[in-house]
């Protein structure tokens, strides 16, 4: 009849992990929310300018669709891009409104993350 277990055979059968890889985890997952916390304005700034071009393009000459634009960035203020950057292109009988714009994000020493947008109205 044996009650106990010897020690060194349950302390085999353990799984689990370490402090040392619990903090290693943590520490990636803690620079990568870091990193997502910035990308994300990012994002939200590339809808907005979206859905300003998607405003202009309502315009029929040039003049107007950069103002409708410049108008729409005042409301919902972001700087990335300015009327004056926009591709302006009639295909058909629709205005064809195009733009491109990078963002660099500074991780660590010289070290940065660039992301590059760009888009057309559709």
């Amino acid at each position: 009849m044996r009650a106990h277990r010897s020690v060194r055979s349950s302390a085999a059968q353990q799984r689990g992990i370490s402090f040392i890889g619990l903090v290693f985890v943590a520490a990636v997952l803690g620079c990568l929310g870091v990193v997502i916390a910035q990308v994300i304005p990012t994002l939200i700034e590339w809808q907005a300018i979206d859905k300003a071009a998607n405003k202009a393009k309502e315009g029929t000459t040039v003049p107007e669709v950069r103002a409708i634009f410049d108008r729409a960035q005042a409301i919902d203020d972001f700087k990335s891009v300015s009327g004056k950057d926009l591709e302006i292109k009639k295909v058909g009988d629709k205005v064809v409104v195009s733009y491109s714009y990078e963002r660099e994000i500074p991780l660590f020493g010289p070290a940065y993350l660039t992301l590059k947008y760009k888009g057309e109205t559709r």
